[in-house]
C-alpha cells in the first residue's frame, strides 16, 4: 500500500478498499484460519455459555500516554466480559477512518490493537471498514463486538450485593481521562500521567474464586462515582466510599488545578468488585499480589440505610456524589 493518506476511495469496495484490507489491517491482524473473503467466520466456544458485548471508540487525541485508540477498543472490550465473569476469545472490528487519516498513524494503532489482542488472549475474527469524508470523523472511530465463555464460579450481578458487603478496587482511580485530557493539551498543561488502559480479565478471573463475589465493574466513563450510583439505582441500597479511594499525586494536582473530581473521571484498566466481608481481606490480598492489582484498595461498603453514595473526607466529613449529568471530558473511551 503505498498512499500516505486515506481518501475516500479506500471505502468504495474496490481495489483501494481491498488493498487498505489486505495491505494493514490483514497484516497485523490475520491468523491462519482467518477468511478475509468470507462474510462471517466460525468460532469455537469449547462448549461453554456464551458471552457477548459491544462497545464503540471515539477518543481524541488517537494516541496518548499508556495507549491508543486501538489498544482502547481491545481493553474496553475484553474487560466487559471479564468483569461480567466470561472468558474473552473472539472480537470483531469495525473502523470508520476520516479521508485525510495517515496510513502511517493508522498503521501504528492497528498494530498496537493487535498486540493488545494477542496479549489479552483474543483473536479479531471478522472486520469492516468504511471511509467518511473529510470533517466528518474524528480522524478514526472504532466499534467492536466481543464474544467470549462464562467463567466457572458465581455469576456477577448487582441482584446478588447485600448490606454490609464491601467495596474493593484494583487500582488508582482517574489515571486515563487524565491522561487523556494532559493529551490534548487544551490547557496549558503537561504531565507524565499514563493511562492505565490494560486487559483485566486475570484480576476479574481471580475474583470468581471467591464464592462471597457479589459484582464486578470496570469504571469507565463516569468512574467510580457513577459505578456508585448505579449500584444505589439498582439495589436500593446505599454506597459509603471512604477515604481511601486511591488518587495518585499528579492525577490529584490536575483536578485542584482545574476543577475535575477524580471520583468521576475515567479508567480504563480497573476492576471494581463488591464482595461479602468476610472474604474482601483475603480478595484484596490476592489482588495485591499480582502487578496489575499492586494498588488494590478497599474503598468502601453497602450502607442500606443510606440510600445515595456518601464519601467520607480525610477530616471526617461527607459529601454527596450525585449521578453524573453532564461528561467533563468528552471522547475519552
Amino acid at each position: 500500500m503505498e498512499d500516505e493518506r486515506i481518501s475516500l476511495a479506500h471505502g468504495n469496495g474496490g481495489r483501494f478498499m481491498r488493498e487498505l484490507i489486505e495491505d494493514l489491517f490483514a497484516r497485523h491482524l490475520v491468523h491462519s484460519e482467518l477468511d478475509t473473503e468470507a462474510d462471517a467466520a466460525p468460532i469455537e466456544l469449547n462448549g461453554g455459555e456464551a458471552m457477548i458485548t459491544t462497545d464503540g471508540f471515539t477518543v481524541q487525541p488517537l494516541e496518548f500516554p499508556g495507549g491508543d485508540i486501538g489498544s482502547l477498543a481491545v481493553h474496553g472490550t475484553v474487560n466487559d466480559l471479564a468483569v461480567a465473569g466470561a472468558r474473552p476469545l473472539y472480537l470483531t472490528l469495525n473502523a470508520f477512518i476520516e479521508e485525510g487519516l495517515e496510513v502511517a498513524v493508522l498503521d501504528r494503532i492497528v498494530a498496537s490493537l493487535a498486540r493488545a489482542a494477542k496479549d489479552a488472549g483474543v483473536k479479531v475474527s471478522a472486520g469492516d471498514t468504511k471511509v467518511l469524508p473529510r470533517g466528518e470523523g474524528g480522524g478514526l472511530y472504532l466499534a467492536t463486538t466481543g464474544v467470549g465463555v462464562r467463567m466457572p464460579g458465581v455469576q456477577p450481578s448487582m441482584s446478588r450485593i447485600k448490606d454490609g458487603d464491601v467495596i474493593l478496587i484494583s487500582g488508582s482511580v482517574g489515571d486515563h481521562g487524565t491522561a487523556v485530557m494532559l493529551a490534548r493539551e487544551e490547557f496549558g498543561l503537561r504531565g507524565d500521567v499514563r493511562s492505565d488502559s490494560a486487559c483485566v480479565f486475570p484480576l476479574a478471573e481471580m475474583m470468581m474464586k471467591f464464592n462471597g463475589l457479589r459484582f464486578m465493574r470496570d469504571p469507565t466513563r463516569g468512574g467510580v462515582a457513577s459505578v456508585a450510583n448505579e449500584i444505589v439505582s439498582a439495589t436500593g441500597f446505599g454506597v459509603r466510599l471512604e477515604s481511601t479511594v486511591p488518587v495518585t499525586g499528579p492525577v490529584q494536582s490536575v483536578c485542584d488545578m482545574l476543577g475535575y473530581d477524580p471520583y468521576y473521571l475515567a479508567c480504563e484498566g480497573r476492576v471494581i468488585a463488591v464482595i461479602d466481608p468476610l472474604q474482601a481481606e483475603e480478595a484484596l490480598a490476592t489482588w495485591r499480589c499480582t502487578e496489575g492489582g499492586s494498588g488494590a484498595a478497599r474503598i468502601g461498603r453497602i450502607a442500606a440505610k443510606t440510600k445515595r453514595v456518601i464519601l467520607e473526607t480525610p477530616l471526617g466529613g461527607e459529601r454527596f456524589l450525585e449521578e453524573l449529568e453532564d461528561d467533563p471530558l468528552p471522547r475519552i473511551c
